[in-house]
């Protein structure tokens, strides 16, 4: 009989919904599942939204106490889909208890608190996970998988972009997102972090960082409601204002410790992108490019092609690339958000049954959390930052 894990998701927000359908959909695809999910109890600030998310959700209980919850004997995973200011409270809380953890990234707000959350899983011996999903498109599996083969040789730089255009109005409201005491950092902790994954994944570690560190809009209005807005609807140039003490853009050099060199910009200010997550990879043999927004596909040039088919080529993701057996039979068919976090919650269920660790777990997120800072204060500083241990 194939094992079951009941799960307490703390949070019912957007990333709630993406959690939950991949608890759903996860045994759909990958059969026979490493465990099923049971999907128990939801925990949200009030009455109110936890019993609408549950039933949303598809949980058997909704609760507004998460120390109450994470406590309880027939709790095996606690899922953190919170805003960052919460996440080490309840990470550790439900550590402490003996639970398994994934958390939404970035793990913390700043290095000092990711470290105490990662001490307390060392402690703990439990299994744990930090969501930086996108690491799990076939795609970008497939551009580690050519990497790791050394199909591009030694690789010489990472160049890495998330632009996004949700924030560019300024009218658009004061989100939890866009001040330093929730979120720690801007556009840097909320879509910066995925592409430092990428780096770190793709490439290696991160030993130091040149940035630059911009805010463009100081001021929004402060939202009416208990609802987070995401800042992408409901703009208003009237009411009061709050101010935005985070960055809306960076700019970074970085250094890699096997050499590489490359550089990352993340802002959610530009107009026209929606979600242009990319990387481009040179190596000594060949080349690799990802844009998410054709998430089907992977663009790669070898430098041994015969001179008269030199070029980039796209490869369509389908049954013979990573994943790919488990998800649609037909290459280029179509995947989408979704599928990453099915393919995320297969990797963890994995991890749990089988007693190992997955990757990124609360390490690869405090290592992420202090180039986030070492980015920071390079900003502040206009130098060279070396990335702390």
């Amino acid at each position: 009989m194939t094992r079951q894990l009941n799960v307490a998701m703390i949070g019912g927000g957007f990333m709630g919904k993406a959690h939950s359908m991949a608890y759903a959909a996860m045994p759909m695809f990958f059969w026979p599942a490493p465990a099923l999910a049971c999907r128990k109890v939801l925990v949200d600030v009030t009455p109110e939204l936890a019993a609408d998310g549950a039933a949303r959700y598809g949980f058997e209980e909704s609760a507004t106490d998460y120390r109450t919850v994470v406590a309880r004997n027939d709790i095996d995973v606690v899922d953190i889909v919170t805003p960052n200011d919460r996440h080490a409270e309840i990470a550790i809380a439900a550590l402490k208890a003996g639970k398994h953890v994934i958390c939404e990234k970035p793990l913390a707000r700043n290095g000092v608190e990711a470290k105490t959350m990662l001490d307390a899983a060392r402690t703990s011996g439990a299994i744990h996970m930090v969501a930086f999903n996108y690491r799990r498109t076939p795609a970008v599996a497939l551009a580690k998988k050519y990497i790791d083969e050394g199909r591009i040789g030694r690789i010489l730089n990472f160049r890495g972009t998330y632009l996004q255009d949700w924030s560019a109005d300024p009218n658009g409201p004061l989100s939890w997102r866009f001040q330093k005491d929730v979120a720690g950092s801007g556009a840097l902790g909320d879509i910066g972090t995925h592409v430092i994954d990428f780096a770190r994944y793709l490439v290696g570690e991160i030993s130091a960082v040149n940035a630059i560190v911009q805010n463009y809009v100081p001021t929004r209005p402060i939202q009416s409601g208990g609802f987070d807005m995401l800042g992408a609807s409901d703009k208003s140039g009237e009411g009061p204002r709050g101010t935005v003490d985070v960055d809306d853009e960076f700019i970074t050099l970085l250094k890699f410790q096997n050499g590489a060199v490359g550089s990352i910009e993340a802002t959610r200010n530009a107009h026209g992108r929606n979600n242009f997550l990319t990387f481009e990879i040179h190596g000594t043999e060949g080349s690799i490019a990802f844009n998410y927004e054709r998430l089907d596909e992977l663009q790669v040039m070898f430098a041994s092609d015969a001179g008269d088919a030199r070029g980039f080529r796209t490869v369509y993701t389908g049954p013979s690339h990573p994943y790919g057996a488990n998800l649609w039979p037909i290459p280029g068919l179509g995947i989408g958000y979704g599928e990453t976090k099915i393919i995320e919650c297969f990797d963890f269920f994995s991890a749990i049954v089988g007693g190992e660790l997955p990757s990124p777990n609360f390490e690869d997120g405090y290592r992420i959390s202090l180039i986030a800072d070492a980015i920071l204060e390079s900003g502040a500083t206009e130098r060279w930052v070396a990335v702390g241990n």
